[in-house]
């Protein structure tokens, strides 16, 4: 079923690593040309063109695009009261963890009257996307929402793609959950186009357009992304989702076999991936994969993401060596199940997020942990974050001299703007202290 890896005989360099590392074939620049018409088309003719692209991509075309408030009400006064429960306590819990990431301002005293301030503000417009497709999650408007409340965001514009089972709408779970956070400007409509949409706006319908973009997608909202990124600020280009588990012998192959199915059922593409050093554990993951699999509820998509080159068990010789292999991979997310996880994490570097134990799944990640689910995809936990409250927040520095600490340092601004040869920038100095001072 899942192909193997093993590396225990070798000790591969990080730039070894970066090449036998599984990952997904998917290429986002191939959805590039497609992703860039459809926005086009969107700039070109707004609702129009969102109503057809809805009847020609998600097969069936909204009465309308946007989301009356009446809509919004229904479906939370709707929504199972368990699910309801579960869903103000996943707001609850990512409200306490967001604030925890919002940075003080600070004060920097460099000489009497010479002060440079370190602001935080936050940008006044975001839009959030909500994927639909193979599953619902209520829970991602939870954490788009959430973390940019928190940050300070006055106006919110949500969009999701139209439901065929709902006439067009956007599914009345997620508009529920919209509802809680207390949006009322939400959009059906998907892909590609409503990343256009939320990027430039569309006036007819009184969208107007946001600062940042946030939420996962399928290729083309990576896609179309990556082209309105420099329009507005985006949180990443996420792909297909990734778990990788680091585990000893210490592990429950069960366990390790049942987290590793849970992020398979996603999609078709999601990386599920164990690095371990217990030959033994590798084995009976793998016979409960095979198990776990054939008893999924969506076995079909399971397999074949197990199947996938992008998901695999890879044998290293220690959990040294399986931590080098996963900061080389970089996960989305990232499992410790070994008998020292406080031991091994001193050893991770790049991860989305991190799980610590046998008690601490993913799962608990994607609902109830307070951590936020919307995590950088296909390496780039290298180099960024996951979405957090910082996600919508702009550092400024503010500087305020008086005349008297402008002009002790005079004479040394005068000299580097002519070793640079821009004289007049010493000279805009030097003014305010000669000619009627």
């Amino acid at each position: 079923m899942i192909q193997t890896i093993d590396l225990r005989s070798s000790t591969p360099s990080a730039a070894d690593l970066a090449t036998v590392v599984p990952r997904s074939l998917t290429d986002v620049s191939s959805a590039t040309s497609i992703a860039a018409v459809l926005i086009d088309d969107v700039r070109a003719r707004g609702e129009a063109a969102l109503l057809e692209q809805a009847e020609r991509l998600d097969g069936v075309r909204p009465p309308r695009v946007g989301i009356g408030a009446e809509q919004i009400a229904s479906a939370l006064q709707g929504l199972d009261p368990l699910v309801r429960s579960a869903l103000e306590e996943a707001i609850v819990r990512v409200t306490a963890a967001s604030k925890s990431q919002l940075p003080q301002g600070t004060v920097t005293e460099l000489a009497p009257g010479a002060r440079v301030i370190q602001r935080w503000q936050p940008v006044a417009r975001v839009g959030l996307y909500v994927p639909g497709g193979k599953a619902v999650y209520p829970s991602s408007v939870v954490m788009n929402v959430v973390p940019a409340q928190v940050a300070g965001v006055a106006s919110v514009a949500l969009a999701s793609p139209p439901q065929r089972q709902f006439d067009g709408a956007v599914h009345p779970t997620i508009l529920a959950a919209a509802a809680l956070l207390g949006i009322d400007e939400v959009y059906a409509m998907g892909g590609a186009g409503a990343i256009g949409a939320l990027a430039y706006g569309v006036p007819a319908i009184g969208l107007d357009p946001v600062q940042v973009i946030t939420g996962p997608g399928n290729v083309y909202v990576a896609a179309a992304k990556r082209l309105v990124r420099g329009v507005v600020g985006i949180d990443s280009e996420a792909g297909p989702t990734e778990i990788l588990v680091i585990a000893d012998a210490t592990a429950d192959a069960r366990i390790v076999a049942a987290d590793l199915v849970s992020q398979a059922e996603h999609d078709e593409l999601a990386a599920a991936v164990l690095v371990t050093d217990s030959a033994e554990l590798a084995d009976a993951v793998r016979v409960e994969l095979a198990a776990q699999a054939a008893a999924a509820q969506h076995g079909a998509r399971v397999t074949e993401a197990l199947d996938g080159v992008q998901s695999a068990i890879v044998l290293v010789a220690d959990l040294q060596a399986a931590a080098a292999f996963s900061n080389a991979y970089g996960p989305e997310h990232l499992e410790i199940i070994t008998a020292d996880p406080e031991a091994t994490l001193d050893l991770i570097d790049s991860a989305g997020a991190i799980f610590l134990g046998t008690n601490s799944p993913v799962s608990l990640g994607d609902y109830l942990a307070g951590s936020n689910h919307v995590l950088p995809t296909g390496g780039q936990a290298r180099f960024s974050s996951g979405l957090g409250a910082y996600t919508f927040l702009r550092p400024q520095q503010v500087i305020s001299y008086d005349r008297e600490a402008l002009q002790a340092i005079e004479q040394r601004i005068v000299a580097l703007s002519e070793a640079e040869d821009l004289p007049a920038h010493g000279a805009a100095v030097s003014a305010r202290f000669t000619g009627g001072q």
